[in-house]
């Protein structure tokens, strides 16, 4: 069976275009063949280990043998033609994923600016430039809500290995977005005369970040704020209002702990090195603002200063709060705003299951801090469980994958 002779000049000069292997392209060609024979000529799975597809490399000539013997059907020349056309654009467009996963491999870690594409599923998908990044469910903020052209920040933090092949995974929610935000509105990072020590970070609600200056002269917290909080405001801004606290990073323990503790002052910290941990005393009215809603505040500055940190009251009390920073919440995973997630956690409760239990009895009280409270949480739990559907349903795809391309092995 002929096909036309300028087949073997265009397979050549495709793939040395694209940076693809001819002979990775006929070997393709020649199991799509044999597939081809199996499904239009009812051959079966046994009896087409007799068979062998020919590729001519010079001419392009397609056949079918068996046991040395041209057996090609008749008609069979449209269906290889339409084999070789769908083999060759499916290596073509392997090979351009390829290269753009490759061009993004080098610059992992680093911030870009993108477009909300589509939703594929539970995951966000980014416009990049020359590739697609996929934002699943963990790395979005989980209180933002995200519309098509919507042109937002993100993190390339990793290349990972979906059912659909490798993809470019982007964040929202990674604290190093807010460094890399920094960096883009402070030119003293740029210059290297200001360096981050270190983040903790609650995306979506607040953030916390230690600098450091390395020149003489250069006020570090001062160069983060900017001029009329310009800077941070920039910051601030493009998290959709996240709240952030700036300190000045500071090698003695006390100093940097206290600092991390802002709002609240006047504070009295022991330090025991060989346990990590800190004691901090707070008058009585500074210890809302130590601990923060939710104790959040006393959370952030432990992961920040990597202490333990027991805080309690000057008067006859107990320790008030003891945190280490890596406390994990359920009902974080349901992306409530900062008012009524802290107003959960003051209540005690930390797991979806007993938010629901208790949401009738406690419906009034939320809603007078904020009249969307019972509904919004509500909505957050259906969101919830329609993610983890679709995340089984993704896993359960990815399984199979791997199966199918197992056993092709």
């Amino acid at each position: 069976m002929q096909v036309r002779s300028e087949f073997a000049l265009a397979l050549n000069q495709i793939c040395a275009e694209r940076g693809i292997d001819p002979k990775i392209v006929l070997e393709a060609i020649r199991q799509s063949l044999l597939a081809a024979m199996r499904r239009d000529f009812g051959i079966s799975e046994e009896d087409i280990l007799f068979y062998e597809a020919v590729v001519n490399e010079e001419t392009g000539v397609m056949s079918i043998t068996k046991e040395g013997k041209d057996v090609t059907p008749a008609g069979f020349g449209r269906i290889a033609a339409q084999v070789a056309k769908q083999v060759i654009l499916q290596k073509v467009r392997e090979a351009e994923k390829d290269a753009i996963i490759s061009d993004y491999q080098d610059r992992m870690s680093t911030m870009v600016t993108g477009m909300i594409l589509r939703f594929d599923g539970p995951n966000v998908v980014v416009d990049i430039g020359r590739g697609q990044g996929i934002m699943p469910p963990g790395e979005n903020i989980a209180n933002e809500f995200y519309r098509l052209n919507q042109r937002v920040a993100v993190f390339i933090k990793e290349i990972r290995d979906t059912y659909k092949g490798k993809a470019i995974i982007v964040s929202r929610a990674d604290p190093r977005l807010v460094e890399e935000l920094f960096r883009r509105e402070v030119p003293e990072f740029g210059a290297g005369s200001v360096e981050v020590k270190a983040i903790a970070r609650e995306a979506g609600h607040r953030t916390k970040i230690a600098v450091v200056s390395t020149a003489e002269g250069v006020d570090p917290v001062g160069s983060c704020v900017g001029q009329k909080g310009v800077r941070v405001q920039a910051v601030i801004n493009e998290l959709n209002g996240e709240k952030i606290d700036i300190i000045e990073y500071s090698t003695d323990p006390k100093k940097y702990i206290s600092a991390a503790l802002a709002p609240a002052d006047n504070l009295s910290i022991e330090i025991d090195e060989s346990k990590k941990k800190a004691t901090v005393i707070v008058p009585e009215d500074q210890l809302s603002l130590a601990i923060g809603k939710g104790g959040q505040n006393a959370r952030l500055a432990a992961r920040l200063t990597n202490y333990k940190i027991d805080i309690k009251g000057d008067g006859e009390g107990g320790i008030s709060v003891s945190t280490t920073g890596d406390e994990k919440f359920e009902i974080d995973e349901l992306g409530l705003n900062s008012k009524i997630r802290n107003a959960v956690l003051e209540l005690g409760i930390t797991k979806i299951e007993d938010l629901v239990a208790k949401l009738p009895s406690i419906a009034v009280a939320l809603n007078e801090l904020d009249f969307r409270a019972e509904v919004e949480i509500g909505k957050a739990v259906l969101r919830r469980e329609k993610r983890k559907s679709q995340l089984q349903d993704e896993a359960e795809k990815l399984a199979r994958v791997q199966s199918e391309e197992a056993n092709n092995i």
